[in-house]
């Protein structure tokens, strides 16, 4: 079972209802350790002290902050206890904004809310009132020494908590753009029907880290005592020169059958008018 991340109240003008916070993803990897090669032995980090050049046990380890150059004040978790905002422990709901209204570039992380005791009934109204009226809740929290702008959002089964990043530390979205001028009506044409061949429902579930499999298999080849095998380079790709043959190649490549193709997709593959029932081209 996933451990509670955080514990505390949600409050929204006079209602607050007890929560907990459990994280929502974790990322998977396979993890190496570093090795002395001619031993085999693992490798043990030592911390060392500038001042002496001895090294330093973890117990004697505190926090510092550099407040000119080689000069410190140091800083004690009391220190840090003391000036806890009252969002340490009370999530407090600063407004409600509609779901288009957030970009998902600002989501960070993301957790699952569950109600604490007692806690079941203000959550479910609260999560139905925002699902029913399209809304996202902007709440202020603190976490990790750290306080977070946060969103909440319905999800299928209950509330999602997505922590999200400030604005100053999002980059400018103007050093982005596109050029709409560079393409035709027939080659934006010829791409939306690419993608609507391409098209199909999301499933979620088929999507897999292969390269995590595979490392995972030239280990077990490994340990098995097997000769590892090279994979296959990877294809060096040419810059598209002629775009509308490109789209057309990829296409005639998904191309269905004749009896099944759709008539967009069929239209598109040939620039000449096609046959109509009862007609001539």
């Amino acid at each position: 079972m996933a451990s509670t991340i955080w514990k505390g109240h949600i409050t929204f003008g006079l209602v607050s209802l007890p929560v907990k916070l459990v994280a929502a993803a974790r990322p998977e990897t396979v993890s190496f350790n570093q090795l002395h090669r001619p031993t085999g032995s693992r490798i043990k980090q030592v911390l060392y002290s500038i001042a002496d050049d001895k090294p330093v046990p973890r117990s004697e380890l505190v926090k510092g902050f550099e407040y000119e150059k080689d000069r410190y004040v140091i800083i004690e978790d009391e220190d840090i206890k003391k000036i806890q905002p009252k969002t340490a422990k009370v999530m407090e709901i600063l407004e409600f904004v509609k779901t288009d209204e957030v970009d998902p570039v600002i989501l960070e992380q993301s957790y699952y809310i569950q109600p604490d005791e007692a806690g079941e009934k203000p959550y479910t109204l609260l999560v139905e009132a925002m699902r029913r009226s399209s809304h996202y809740a902007i709440a202020k929290l603190t976490m990790h020494n750290r306080e977070h702008i946060v969103v909440l959002r319905p999800g299928k089964y209950g509330m999602i908590l997505h922590t999200m990043y400030y604005r100053d530390e999002v980059r400018a979205s103007d050093e982005f753009r596109i050029n709409e001028d560079l393409i035709n009506d027939k080659e934006l044409k010829m791409a939306q029907t690419l993608v609507d061949a391409l098209s199909g429902p999301f499933e979620y579930a088929k999507y897999k880290d292969n390269y995590r499999e595979t490392l995972r298999g030239m280990i077990d080849a490994k340990i098995a005592g097997k000769e590892v095998v090279a994979a296959p380079q990877e294809q060096e790709l040419a810059p598209v020169i002629d775009i509308m043959a490109a789209l057309k190649s990829s296409l005639a490549a998904l191309r269905k059958p004749a009896a099944t193709a759709t008539p967009a997709a069929v239209e598109a593959l040939d620039d000449k008018p096609r046959r109509r029932a009862g007609g001539a081209r």
